[in-house]
């Protein structure tokens, strides 16, 4: 399109709604995500620059604090479900790309996994896909669903140590990750690539999914839910055993709201143990008497300082 002479631009400005046009036009198809920044999936007049120059405001326990339902909500760039390009992996067209691939580093490398990284920084994002890198050992890529799960992330879990080994996290300045055809295998002999696109584990879905999720750091307690009724303790306690981390030291079933499922705190020594024990545990199978489908129990951190002998429910 041809810029019209600068003599037409002071007149009666008939030669400004074409210039205007197109841009209006060409923001429709990724308004999702310029706007998530401004609200809950709201286009808004605020909603692109503050995605890709600096954070937003904590305005609801979007970094970590767990404070009200804004956060968890907000953590989709584009809403949950709204990283609909950045998420399958695609450039954003005429936008600064921010990153949404986290550098994960000084992992064990007998120990972790794709899977054991999704159950940990599944609580801070939508997982996308997850790259091990065989010439830097111990060191992982992870695209997440947006560019806040990832400051979600780093802000949570920097320099956090479980397995023996201080887990350091970065920003990487890939826009996304590639997909592996023929990765290697890793120690345990499981993938060093992984895609969780569609993960049904994936907790940033849709709206009424992320407004469940509190954003917490790292803490010794334990929040299990989605477990069978009737659940006793030598069966939660065997999940952690088989997959050789330190059993919890303390257990509080909640008294059963509904028979359908259980939920309860896990108490842990230290921080670390409660890390190691979110990684093996957090989407274990548990047997469900009452069908052939277990129940697949989630994990996360609790904002309990300890256990108290009396709950409040």
């Amino acid at each position: 399109m041809k810029e019209p002479p600068s003599s037409s631009s002071t007149s009666s400005g008939s030669s400004r709604p074409p210039l205007l046009q197109e841009p209006r036009g060409f923001g429709m198809n990724v308004s999702p995500f310029r706007g998530g920044m401004n609200g809950q999936m709201g286009g808004g007049p605020r909603g692109g620059g503050g995605l890709f120059n600096s954070p937003m405001p904590d305005s609801g326990g979007l970094m970590g604090s767990g404070q009200g339902q804004g956060g968890p909500f907000m953590g989709g760039a584009g809403g949950p479900g709204g990283a609909s390009l950045s998420a399958m992996g695609q450039p954003q067209p005429g936008l600064p790309q921010q990153g949404a691939v986290l550098m994960v580093y000084g992992l064990n490398k007998d120990k972790m996994n794709a899977d054991r990284i999704f159950n940990l920084l599944c609580l801070y994002g939508n997982i996308v896909r997850i790259k091990f890198l065989k010439t830097k050992e111990g060191c992982a890529m992870v695209q997440m669903g947006d560019a806040l799960a990832v400051e979600r992330a780093v802000a949570n879990l920097n320099n956090t140590t479980f397995f023996g080994c201080k887990m350091q996290l970065g920003y990487s300045k890939q826009a996304f990750l590639a997909d592996v055809q023929q990765p290697y295998d890793l120690p345990d002999g499981t993938p060093s690539f992984k895609d969780y696109m569609g993960n049904k584990n994936n907790r940033f879905i849709n709206p009424e999914m992320a407004s469940k999720n509190r954003i917490q750091p790292p803490s010794k307690i334990l929040h299990f839910f989605n477990t069978p009724p009737g659940l006793d303790e030598e069966t939660l306690k065997q999940v952690f055993l088989e997959g050789e981390v330190v059993e919890p030291k303390s257990i509080k079933l909640f008294p059963s709201k509904t028979e359908r499922s259980s939920s309860g705190l896990l108490e842990f020594n230290n921080i670390s143990e409660a890390l190691e024990a979110l990684v093996v545990g957090n989407h274990a199978p548990i047997p469900n008497p009452n069908s052939k489908f277990p129940f697949i129990m989630k994990l996360c951190f609790s904002s309990s300082r300890h256990i108290p002998n009396k709950m409040a429910e």
